[in-house]
């Protein structure tokens, strides 16, 4: 059983940046591939950005593209999510995810074991 752990969410005024951690446990960290996802006030979790198994595949939504930046630290059984240029429409609590694929995927289904969240709240 992997347990995951995300942090670093905070308050940010808008144009900051943050960093999400992501630490996971009970499990070969390098046999997961490793997702991202956010959930706004009564919206449907969406898909922010993934890596794959060796961190060699990563895809982003297109609003993060530029902005956001996915790695992973495998000695560290860690991934990252260093955000920049951060707006207002960014905030929510933010989700890490693993998923036995090894590229992951977009689709919240397609990952196996999800931390508790991290709000990230952006001020105007």
């Amino acid at each position: 059983q992997v347990q995951v752990v995300d942090s670093g969410g905070g308050l940010v005024q808008a144009g900051g940046s943050l960093r999400l951690s992501c630490a996971a446990s009970g499990g070969t960290f390098r046999r997961y591939a490793m997702g991202w996802f956010r959930q706004g006030p009564g919206k449907e979790r969406e898909f922010v950005a993934r890596i794959s198994r060796s961190g060699g595949s990563i895809f982003y939504l297109e609003s993060v593209r530029g902005r956001f930046t996915i790695s992973r630290d495998n000695a560290k059984n860690t991934v990252y999510l260093q955000m920049n240029s951060l707006k207002p429409e960014d905030a929510a609590v933010y989700y890490c995810a693993a998923s036995l694929d090894p590229y992951g995927s977009g689709v919240p289904y397609d990952y196996d074991y999800w931390g508790q969240g991290t709000q990230v709240t952006v001020s105007s």
